[in-house]
């Protein structure tokens, strides 16, 4: 028969316990777990460094504020045509400088020795073409004279023929004689035909010969004006009226050819160089409107140039100043509002602030009406201006809202004001 093993009162024991212990744990990770959430969703925070805007409704003005530079809108700039070395400076950074005043000197040993080969290489070419013409002169001379004696031959033996035709008459002369004249003068009447074929033939090469020859000439003249011409370059001299806003150049320097110099800037016509972010690149164009504050003054100017090409995230625009500007100078910074778009006559304003860079404009905190809590909610924002967000869905006007940074409570969905 078997017997009944009873278990140990030790072991009977345990098993409360255990229990009792695993739902004490279970109670204890739910505590936690609902005070953790609590703490997430709520925060207490101080009214005080808080800003507050209240939601508004009124005209959206779609203007860019931006801030841009203001430089000559036409400028000349200098280079070293032939290369050499400072020797003198004739005119200082920032003066004002006349068409055709000199403005430094260069010296060129090298270039001058090249400029003198030249100029006897020219020479040379030049008597040599001299020369030729003068054969060709000399030539044309003899061949006239050549003509001139056959038709003096001719004309003798004419005349000699007649008389001896008459004197064969009554044979007083052989007629061995009288055909000797015949002969002769048809000879000499050939002749003359083949010397006119030959003055011909002669004038024609010796016009065309002349034509390259003056061409020629004239080639080398123009090679010798450039020559000299480099030589009249060392001599830097200012190709506009205007002001010289630069003079790279030190006495004794080394210039090469093409170096840049220094540069010249026409007065009374600027423009306004502005930088702007690449978000922008789409909704700017040419001859969109821009609003300056010249002289204390209001005045309407437009976009003239988009450069589209972006460095460093940004892209530059330029703006056309009138001439009436005369007061601005080269490097003055100047505000001014490029009007992107109609202005909105019944829109919902938020107040710029620094939330925005926390929420990106998707939510805001806003508050009660008794100004105890705040709430987060999502909201969507349209276009922006200097002062203003357009709201388009999620706010009301009359609501205020924390416009101030969110950095130490952006994960909180209520916020207790203190």
């Amino acid at each position: 028969m078997d017997k009944k093993i009873a278990k140990p009162r030790w072991k009977q024991q345990l098993r409360p316990v255990v229990i009792g212990m695993l739902a004490l744990g279970i109670v204890g990770v739910a505590y936690g777990f609902s005070q953790h959430s609590d703490t997430a969703q709520r925060q207490h925070v101080s009214a005080q460094g808080l800003q507050i805007s209240t939601v508004s409704q009124g005209q959206f003005a779609d203007t860019l504020a931006v801030r841009g530079q203001v430089m000559p809108k036409t400028t000349i700039y200098l280079d070293s045509i032939a290369g050499g070395v400072v020797e003198q400076r004739l005119a200082e950074h920032g003066d004002f400088v006349q068409k055709g005043q000199p403005l430094l000197r260069l010296s060129n040993t090298a270039l001058q020795l090249e400029v003198m080969s030249r100029e006897a290489q020219v020479t040379e070419q030049l008597n040599f073409l001299r020369n030729t013409q003068m054969t060709m002169e000399t030539n044309r001379l003899n061949l006239k004279r050549d003509l001139l004696d056959v038709d003096l031959q001719i004309r003798q033996l004419t005349r000699r023929l007649q008389q001896s035709k008459q004197l064969q008459q009554h044979n007083l002369i052989a007629a061995e004689t009288l055909a000797q004249l015949q002969d002769d003068l048809k000879f000499y009447q050939e002749r003359r035909k083949l010397a006119l074929e030959q003055q011909a033939q002669e004038n024609s090469i010796r016009a065309q010969q002349l034509a390259q020859l003056e061409d020629s000439a004239r080639m080398l003249q123009t090679n010798l004006q450039l020559a000299r011409s480099n030589l009249d370059n060392l001599l830097v001299k200012a190709p506009a009226t205007g002001y010289l806003s630069e003079l790279n150049v030190e006495v004794g320097e080394s210039k090469e050819r093409g170096a840049r110099l220094g540069q010249i800037d026409l007065p009374g016509e600027y423009k306004l160089v502005v930088q702007l972010d690449e978000f922008y690149l789409n909704q700017i164009s040419r001859d969109m409107p821009v609003q300056l504050q010249l002289d204390q003054q209001a005045v309407e100017a437009s976009i003239s140039k988009v450069d589209s090409r972006v460095t460093n995230n940004q892209f530059s625009i330029e703006v056309a100043l009138p001439a009436s500007a005369s007061t601005l100078r080269r490097g003055q910074s100047v505000d001014a509002n490029i009007v992107l778009g109609a202005a909105k006559a019944d829109a919902t304003l938020l107040p710029r602030g620094a939330f925005f860079a926390s929420s990106g404009g998707n939510w805001v905190y806003v508050l009660s009406s008794d100004g105890d809590r705040a709430e987060r909610r999502d909201i969507r924002l349209g276009k922006r201006n200097q002062q203003f967000f357009e709201v388009l869905d999620g706010l009301q006007p009359g609501e205020r809202v924390i416009t101030s940074g969110y950095g130490s409570f952006d994960k909180a969905t209520v916020l207790s004001i203190e």
